[in-house]
């Protein structure tokens, strides 16, 4: 662009961005909504990773010989849509690519980052229609399905295990922003980023209202802010400013904050089936190329292809099984093994191959999350029921998973007296020897005492009447109106004179409730018995 396109006697200037003609009144105002719509988006939301950016064009302006002649022009509060070109052009000139297209070098760069992207990753669907399990939350009938073929999306909280599909239920929500020119999609992660990142999403969301664009923020892990630093969402997801999209694996209910539920939906992914993650293997296989998949190594002669590696079906099926309904874990699991092959020469890769290579050692457990107080629920309920098979399973799971024997123990000696109590007093004595000896010699020699334990618990007769009546005290204190009734007088100790002359403890005598005479109950209560079951006992 030369400067014979701003003429200082006409009243029409040159837009140095789009080239069209406007007048002198508005083309600061234009230039400086024309430079924010094609500028890179990394300069407008600083680290942030937005999906728009590959449909952002970037035009190639070199501003300098217009410098002089817009500041000759453009008189007054004009003169500002120099210093804008200045701000973004700090050597006399603003440069920004006219084509989508990468450069040469770009594109080799992006060849190399290609070959560095985990299986994982590069596996994430695009489609709703590649999404395999979660047929509940995203099935071809659920609520979700026909609002986001509507590309529409609603603020979200997608809460489930690990490996389940959270992010890519979220790189099909960027897909769907990409396809629109009205939506945006921002990326983020709690564990990289804090509040002010937030606020900078807000902001460039705000200015994006004004041209009619909606931002869906991805906030991953977003059980990570605290209570307080969730309080940031929520007035600009109640006024529209931004549509929010949180991933996090903890119990929403106790790590979100509850004013943000309410905002949200919470929709929960269960954990994948063995059958699932065998297709996603199989699938990852054949878009890939990676191998050639055959029912038993006698079939690798019909393969054509010799520099492939050949991998049998019962290996996949084994992987499906041991990665605990974790997507990430299994093809991670199947593109080591497939490194290890050996290059320009058919492998066979056997189940043994991958048993040597891979050991079974990921289990879903979290000692400081839900699943830490799901497992020992299902120890105490399985004590409770007389399942000492289902007992011993649990004990020896959560042990497995890596819990702290101790907070097992005394779970245990919970049982013994809320659950057998009376009915095998002994029960409470072995619960507590147990637990002191788990404090003595600690894992892995306690475990055996631990498993010993759960199943004598289970074994043993059964008796929560002293459970039901603590339980109903509990209740008539909890429901009783006005101040409690006093202790009667002659059940008062009464260590001083004034405590004598009072009447404390006077006619008190040691004998039986039936022949002392006395009331042990306090006034007004003389007849209730906790014990019966009319009142709960």
């Amino acid at each position: 662009m030369s400067a014979k396109n701003v003429n200082p006697s006409d009243d029409k200037v040159f837009c140095p961005v789009c080239k069209r003609e406007y007048d002198k009144e508005i083309i600061e105002k234009h230039v400086n909504k024309c430079l924010f719509l094609n500028v890179d988006v990394s300069k407008r939301n600083g680290s942030h990773f937005d999906e728009n950016c590959s449909q952002q064009k970037r035009i190639k302006i070199d501003v300098s010989p217009v410098r002089s002649t817009l500041e000759n022009t453009c008189t007054g509060p004009y003169k500002n849509m120099s210093k804008v070109l200045l701000k973004e052009s700090p050597k006399s000139s603003a440069t920004y690519e006219l084509s989508n297209k990468p450069s040469k070098q770009s594109s080799s760069a992006l060849i190399n980052d290609s070959k560095n992207i985990p299986l994982a990753e590069s596996m994430r669907p695009m489609l709703l229609e590649d999404i395999v399990g979660q047929v509940e939350s995203f099935g071809a009938d659920s609520m979700l399905y026909s609002m986001l073929s509507k590309k529409k999306i609603p603020n979200m909280i997608l809460w489930g295990p690990p490996g389940c599909g959270k992010t890519s239920v979220a790189n099909i929500i960027a897909n769907i922003c990409k396809e629109q020119n009205n939506m945006r999609f921002v990326k983020l992660s709690a564990t990289m980023c804090g509040i002010n990142d937030v606020k900078e999403v807000v902001k460039v969301a705000k200015n994006e209202i004004k041209f009619k664009r909606q931002t869906v923020l991805f906030m991953d892990e977003i059980h990570r802010f605290n209570k307080l630093q969730q309080d940031t969402f929520l007035p600009h997801v109640e006024n529209g400013t931004i549509t929010l999209v949180g991933a996090t694996t903890e119990n929403p209910s106790f790590s979100l904050n509850n004013a943000l539920l309410s905002r949200c939906r919470v929709v929960v992914l269960s954990k994948l089936t063995v059958h699932d993650v065998l297709l996603i293997l199989e699938r990852a296989v054949v878009r890939k190329e990676l191998a050639v998949v055959v029912d038993s190594i006698s079939d690798k002669l019909v393969c054509g292809d010799q520099k492939k590696c050949v991998i049998e079906r019962q290996s996949l099926q084994w992987v499906a099984e041991v990665c605990d309904g974790d997507a990430r874990v299994a093809l991670g699991a199947l593109e080591l093994a497939l490194s290890a092959a050996p290059e320009h020469s058919q492998h066979v890769i056997g189940l043994e191959d991958l048993k040597r290579g891979i050991k079974r050692s990921h289990m879903l457990y979290d000692r400081q999350g839900e699943e830490h107080y799901n497992i020992v629920s299902a120890i105490h309920k399985s004590i409770r029921a007389s399942d000492d098979n289902a007992a011993l399973y649990w004990t020896t799971r959560a042990l497995h998973g890596g819990e702290d024997p101790l907070f097992v123990a005394r779970r245990l000696v919970r049982a013994a007296a809320e659950d057998i109590g009376l009915a095998d007093p002994n029960a409470l004595v072995e619960a507590v020897a147990c637990l002191q000896g788990c404090q003595q010699i600690g894992m892995p020699e306690c475990d055996v005492l631990l498993a010993q334990c759960a199943v004598r618990l289970a074994r043993a007769d059964k008796s929560t009447e002293v459970y039901r009546a603590m339980k109903s005290v509990q209740r008539s204190l909890t429901e009783a109106k006005g101040p409690l009734p006093s202790v009667p007088l002659h059940l008062r100790n009464a260590p001083t004179r004034l405590m004598k002359d009072l009447g404390y403890g006077k006619g008190y005598n040691m004998k039986h409730r039936d022949e002392s005479g006395l009331t042990y109950m306090p006034e007004g209560l003389e007849h209730v018995n906790f014990f019966d079951k009319e009142n709960g006992g």
